[in-house]
């Protein structure tokens, strides 16, 4: 970042200047009983200069620093100078390696500084050592712990983006499952209503002049199920106008059919020409609204499918209740399907009415009989619903 490598240059250009004023005192000459010259001058620009890009080449920086250092202090020059240019060196280190690479760069660091007390006599090489440990200890200590804080940024932001993609990731699955969901009862809807409509259609076309009555009652059967058909079809619209219901308007649609409504499913059946019975075993029990829309939805597709394929259209409907389980079965006893069936729409039924039996535990199961005709079963587990 361009703050960073501004301030870089300014600590490192501070740093060159203090060194430099620092060798040229009189302080330093008599400290030491070397004056400085071209060669001092030489090597305290060698000791700062690499430090310019101490932040893309840290350890060979910290290398080419020390080296300098023990020159420079080998020649006598004044020791202080190579303090704060070492311990930069090892800050950069620590912030930028890991430890197994920071801590001997710092151990390297510290043998020079402690080199360069040698300069002193009794209690000032023991002072000076104890001062150069400490500033060592906090250039590394602070390069260290800043390292950690960027390795925790960055898994921090790695984590974020993640979690960012899962998100996005559930949002695009719920939002394919709803599609799906749509999908199925757009399917069971259109695909249902229209064949009766089309097969009352016909039929009322064909009777219309020899028999006006017959094409009347068709013309009933295919006005009240156009009329059910949109019904539904609001219905499925009222939920997918989600913002009227969250700005606090009541969504109005009618219930989803559930199986107090299999009778009229089967009359209208019957008035489109198929010929339908049922029966039922064991002690029905109330089912919760998603399970109830799946019987119905699967006995509906099962009936459209015998309405449109079946010859002749005859089919039984059984519901057999038990303690855990509700089995339906839709069975026609009509010879092989039609050549002509589009096979395409068939088995999107099929899978649609598996999907309904999969989300609710179910099984599904649909083939030609050995006998002749076609079955579907489902099977649903209520065990938890069977004090109903």
């Amino acid at each position: 970042m361009r703050w960073r490598q501004l301030a870089d240059v300014v600590l490192v250009s501070w740093l060159l200047a203090a060194a430099l004023l620092l060798a040229g005192t009189d302080v330093a000459a008599a400290t030491t009983g070397v004056p400085i010259d071209l060669a001092g001058w030489a090597l305290i620009l060698a000791l700062h200069l690499p430090l310019y890009v101490r932040t893309w080449f840290p350890l060979p920086i910290l290398l080419a620093v020390a080296t300098a250092a023990t020159v420079y202090l080998t020649l006598g020059y004044y020791h202080s100078v190579v303090t704060f240019a070492v311990a930069l060196a090892v800050f950069t280190v620590a912030e930028t390696r890991p430890r197994r690479t920071s801590v001997p760069g710092a151990l390297l660091g510290w043998a020079v500084l402690l080199y360069a007390q040698r300069a002193l006599d009794g209690d000032g090489r023991l002072f000076g050592s104890v001062v150069v440990t400490f500033i060592l200890l906090v250039a590394w200590g602070f390069g260290d712990n800043w390292r950690q804080l960027r390795e925790r940024g960055r898994r921090l932001a790695y984590l974020t983006e993640q979690l960012r993609r899962e998100q996005q990731e559930r949002a695009h699955q719920a939002v394919s499952q709803e599609q799906r969901r749509i999908a199925r009862e757009l399917h069971d809807v259109v695909a249902h209503h229209m064949s009766v409509i089309s097969v009352q259609a016909g039929l009322g076309r064909y009777v219309l002049d020899a028999d006006p009555q017959t094409a009347r009652t068709a013309l009933d059967v295919i006005a009240g199920t156009a009329h059910e058909a949109l019904s539904e079809m609001r219905r499925l619209l009222a939920v997918l106008r989600v913002s009227s219901v969250e700005a606090g308007e009541p969504a109005q649609f009618d219930a989803a059919p559930g199986l107090d409504r299999l009778p009229h499913l089967l009359d209208r059946v019957r008035a489109a020409g198929a010929t339908v019975t049922s029966h039922t075993e064991g002690e029905p029990v109330t089912l919760p609204p998603g399970l109830a829309l799946c019987v119905y939805r699967v006995v509906q597709e099962s009936l459209t499918n015998v309405l449109k394929h079946a010859v002749p259209p005859e089919a039984t409907v059984s519901l057999t209740w038990r303690a855990q389980s509700l089995e339906v079965r839709v069975t026609d006893r009509g010879a092989p399907r039609r050549p002509e069936s589009p096979s395409d729409v068939v088995r999107h039924g099929l899978i649609g009415m598996r999907e309904r039996a999969r989300i609710y535990g179910g099984t599904l199961s649909a083939g030609p009989r050995p006998q002749g005709g076609f079955e579907v079963r489902l099977t649903l587990p209520i065990g938890e619903h069977g004090d109903g």
